[in-house]
C-alpha cells in the first residue's frame, strides 16, 4: 500500500526547507512520525516527491532511517519534470500539487494516499485511509480525509485549508481558503478565488491534502495539465492543483468523493512560532507512550 509524500514545496512562509526541520531530539522531521504512522496503519511503501537539489537531505536523513522498515523511491518535481515548450524556462516555483502527483504516474501502480510533508496527520487517519483503500476506493470512488476546522489551526496566523461541503457522505465542493480566529474569536475563512470571506463552525469538515485515490486518476491528470497550460494567466506563478482537479471531476460527475472524518489533531510547522509548539506536542506524545523515545531504533 503506497503513501505519496508532498515535499517539493519551498516553505516560504518558515523562511527555509521546513520539511527537514528537527522537531525531536534525536534529529526526526514531522515526515518521520507521519511515515512512522502509515506504517502503523497498514502502509508499505513510500514515495517522496522531492526538489531535485533536496535529494542529497532526504536520502542521508529520513530515507536512511526508514529505509529497512518501509520501500521507499524518490520523484523529482521541477519546472521541466513534464517536458513542454508552454513553461517557461526561468520558472524555478512548482506547479503545483497536481503536477507533483502526475510526476509520480511510472512508479505508483496502486489506490494510493496522498500528503503534505510538513503537516502531522495522526496515526488514526492513516488506519482510516487503510480501511478505504481495501473497501472502497476505485476508479469512480475516492477518499477525503477531512478534519474538523477548528482542530487544524495555529495561533500564529492564518492556515491554507479546503473548506468541504458535504452531502449524504460525500464532498461534493472543495473551497480553497486561509482560515483563522477573527476578532469575535469564530473560524474566519477567506477564499482564494477572491470571493466574500465567511464564518463556519468550528467543526466544519476541512481537507488538508489527505486524498485517497486510484492511479485510473492519471490519464485524468495528464488531460487537465494540458488545458492548464493552454489556459494559464501567470506561466511564472500559476499551479496546477489537485483539489481543484479532483472537485472537477465531482462536478462531472465521473467521480464521488467520500469524506472519511477524522477526529485526530493537525499539528505542523507553519510558521517560524510554530516550531516550539510542535517540539512540545511531539514530546508529549513520547512521553504518554505512543511512540518510542527513538523513533527508528
Amino acid at each position: 500500500m503506497q503513501l505519496v509524500i508532498l515535499a517539493a514545496g519551498l516553505g516560504s512562509r518558515f523562511k527555509g526547507n521546513k520539511q527537514t526541520t528537527p522537531i525531536d531530539e534525536n534529529g526526526n522531521f514531522i515526515i518521520d512520525y507521519s511515515v512512522f504512522d502509515a506504517i502503523s496503519g497498514g502502509f508499505d511503501s513510500v514515495v517522496f516527491i522531492i526538489r531535485k537539489e533536496n535529494e542529497g537531505i532526504f536520502k542521508d536523513t529520513i530515507g536512511n532511517r526508514i529505509g529497512s522498515r518501509v520501500k521507499v523511491e524518490y520523484v523529482f518535481q521541477e519546472p521541466d519534470s513534464i517536458p513542454d515548450d508552454r513553461i517557461p524556462k526561468g520558472r524555478t516555483k512548482p506547479l503545483g500539487t497536481a503536477h507533483a502527483i502526475l510526476c509520480c504516474k511510472d512508479v505508483v501502480k496502486e489506490p494510493f494516499m496522498i500528503i503534505n510533508a510538513d503537516d502531522f496527520y495522526g496515526t488514526g487517519s492513516y488506519i482510516k485511509a487503510n480501511e478505504f483503500i481495501e473497501n472502497e476506493c476505485n476508479d469512480s470512488t475516492y477518499g477525503c480525509i477531512c478534519y474538523e476546522a477548528s482542530k487544524t489551526m495555529t495561533e500564529s496566523g492564518s492556515v491554507k485549508r479546503g473548506i468541504c461541503t458535504i452531502e449524504n457522505g460525500n464532498v461534493v465542493c472543495i473551497t480553497e481558503s486561509n482560515i483563522e480566529r477573527n476578532a469575535s474569536g469564530n473560524v474566519e475563512a477567506r477564499p482564494l478565488s477572491g470571493a466574500d470571506g465567511f464564518e463556519t463552525p468550528d467543526n466544519t469538515p476541512v481537507s488538508m491534502n489527505m486524498f485517497i485515490v486510484p492511479p485510473s486518476i492519471f490519464p485524468i491528470l495528464e488531460k487537465e495539465f494540458d488545458t492548464f497550460l493552454d489556459t494559464w494567466k501567470d506561466p511564472m506563478k500559476d499551479e496546477y492543483l489537485l483539489p481543484d482537479v479532483i472537485s472537477d471531476t465531482v462536478r462531472k460527475g465521473t467521480s464521488v468523493l467520500k469524506c472519511i472524518r477524522s477526529d485526530e489533531t493537525w499539528f505542523g510547522v507553519t510558521y517560524p512560532d510554530d516550531k516550539e509548539k510542535v517540539i512540545m506536542s511531539i514530546a508529549s506524545k513520547v512521553s504518554e507512550g505512543k511512540y518510542p523515545k527513538d523513533l527508528w531504533n
